[in-house]
């Protein structure tokens, strides 16, 4: 799977609730969904990340995608739920499944591109005390998913899922670096890294922000969620602007 520089992060498109963004929105309508989407496919993004905690994110994609034969790349989540205005975590074997089937039904999909553990703080404990590592290898090898990872919270729990992990998304920018050594070892193993609030939900500049995120060594990719089409073009340009000085 190739990846470009930015990921479309689909948050915004689902839910509007609880949210860590410094602005309140409004959920976009169906046709400036659509609008969206394609916007981007023809920007060239084509890797869009989504969740079952994301609302009605998921389904918006399927409904997209039953209209749209594009070859993009879709990563979701197993684990976290939003439902009544609060998150829960089910880890358990029979709930791991249960998401899996829902994602691939919602999104039409024979195979899901990647499907990473959504982890509460406590993402150690969960790790080492439930089973959905062992779930999703075991629907990896069925061929319900191609590839597989970690979205935690901790350096720690990271550095456990380069054991078995295909890709991690992990939290890195400006303000917040613990995770530059998994990053790198990442690298060393040959395992992708998807990095997710690198503009730290809003309250980073881009213009410094995304650099910084994209000159760190082993950073696959940095997903950025947005409605905003015009926001996403320009985000996209200052991304290879900064991978083109790099290359320099």
């Amino acid at each position: 799977m190739q990846l470009g520089p930015i990921g479309f992060g689909a948050f915004k498109i689902g839910r509007n609730a609880k949210i860590k963004y410094p602005r309140p929105y409004d959920l976009p309508g169906d046709e400036e969904v659509t609008r969206l989407l394609d916007g981007l496919i023809d920007l060239g993004i084509n890797h869009f990340d989504t969740a079952p905690a994301y609302g009605i994110s998921e389904q918006r994609l399927g409904t997209w995608l039953s209209r749209r034969d594009v070859p993009i790349v879709i990563s979701t989540k197993v684990g976290e739920l939003f439902e009544d205005g609060n998150s829960r975590y089910v880890f358990d074997e029979a709930s791991v499944r249960a998401s899996v089937a829902n994602s691939l039904r919602l999104m039409r999909r024979d195979v899901l591109d990647v499907v990473l553990i959504h982890t509460p703080h406590d993402d150690v404990t969960v790790l080492k005390k439930t089973p959905v590592v062992e779930t999703l290898q075991s629907l990896k090898e069925a061929g319900d998913i191609r590839a597989i990872g970690l979205s935690g919270k901790t350096p720690e729990a990271a550095t456990m899922a380069l054991d078995w992990a295909d890709l991690l998304m992990v939290e890195f920018n400006a303000d917040d670096t613990s995770h530059a050594a998994v990053i790198e070892e990442a690298a060393r193993r040959e395992i992708g890294v998807l990095v997710k609030k690198g503009l730290a939900s809003g309250h980073l500049p881009a213009d410094q922000a995304i650099p910084f995120v994209l000159n760190q060594p082993g950073v696959t990719s940095l997903v950025i969620g947005g409605i905003n089409l015009k926001h996403m073009a320009d985000n996209l340009r200052i991304a290879e602007a900064a991978l083109s000085q790099e290359s320099v």
